[in-house]
């Protein structure tokens, strides 16, 4: 995509297990531009903290990149050095980890942590890189933030945990930022503050953002773009608005009707089955054995990722001839 900030082309990801090749990701295609947030959504085990991973070159073992392009700032990301990588973490792009509670290091204060990074990637003297920290806390709405910097991290509640870790992220003020489930296991309350606050952040700091989630309802609120991903493949990519109101693939769809609404009754439609088993994955459309629209045709052909109008995307065989329902 013409003026992309990060651009991923055909990525393939493989996990060398014991039982097999897990193909994590499979030809995946992702387009950040400057300045926007898009959401990486779909259920568990689609490929979406992979392709995260993959983008900052800390996928854990047995993973490794095997196939497809990333770019970064016009940058070729797999070229770079270890040590090139290191410089790019943190000051070009970040991420904030799922689970604050393992991201954070337990026997280090939180001051300690933020500090660290600081002195590393920004060259600040210790005194300067305190002052720094303290701002951070402020900046992402932590009370009495000369107290929590001598925190630990067991003695700080979930929402907290995971604004240092937001803070963390953004200490070196990268120019994207990966945002993996920011709200899971956060009370609905909790989830709302951590929300309007990237929110603000991002349109106050001027990043990216890739926000990770399998909450459709987090992504009306939060991007403008939308890549939908099942079992390592991405489904459709389109603007938020349009994929909502007008999803091509089967299970953007399906997606969709599993999302409850405040303003209107209406019952829950649950996807059968489950994500496939990526050492032996399906053939043709990894999505065929759950879709109630399958033919013979989507058993045994891949399909490709095409336009299906300007900017909307969708890898499906049928979707020229299905009239699928938006919210």
């Amino acid at each position: 995509m013409e003026g992309s900030l990060l651009e991923i082309r055909d990525l393939k990801t493989y996990f060398f297990t014991e039982a097999g090749v897990v193909r994590a990701i499979e030809n995946a295609s992702v387009d950040v531009k400057p300045k926007e947030t898009i959401g990486l959504v779909g259920e568990s085990g689609s490929g979406k903290t992979v392709t995260a991973l993959s983008t900052l070159r800390i996928i854990p073992r047995p993973g490794r990149i095997v196939g497809g392009s990333i770019k970064f700032e016009g940058s070729d990301v797999l070229a770079m050095s270890e040590e090139e990588m290191r410089k790019l973490r943190g000051p070009k792009m970040a991420m904030v980890f799922q689970d604050p509670s393992s991201s954070l290091n337990p026997v280090y204060t939180v001051e300690k942590q933020l500090d660290d990074i600081l002195m590393l990637h920004r060259n600040l003297t210790k005194r300067e890189a305190s002052e720094r920290a303290q701002y951070l806390l402020e900046l992402v709405g932590i009370p009495e933030p000369h107290t929590r910097l001598k925190a630990y991290p067991h003695e700080l509640s979930g929402g907290m945990k995971q604004r240092i870790a937001i803070a963390r992220a953004l200490s070196c003020e990268p120019t994207l930022l990966f945002a993996d489930e920011p709200t899971t296991n956060l009370d609905v309350t909790v989830q709302a503050q951590v929300l309007e606050l990237m929110k603000k952040l991002q349109r106050d700091l001027g990043m990216s953002m890739v926000m990770i989630t399998h909450d459709m309802g987090i992504i009306a609120d939060m991007t403008e773009r939308v890549t939908i991903m099942y079992a390592g493949r991405v489904m459709e990519a389109a603007d938020t608005k349009m994929a909502f109101h007008d999803p091509r693939h089967p299970y953007a769809e399906a997606l969709l009707a599993a999302v409850p609404r405040v303003d209107q009754r209406k019952i829950l439609e649950v996807i059968p089955g489950n994500i496939p088993n990526l050492i032996e994955p399906p053939s043709g459309c990894v999505f065929h054995p759950r879709c109630k629209y399958a033919k013979q045709i989507c058993i045994d052909t891949v399909p490709l990722l095409e336009e299906a109008d300007r900017g909307h995307l969708v890898a499906c065989l049928r979707w020229k001839e299905l009239h699928l329902k938006g919210v």
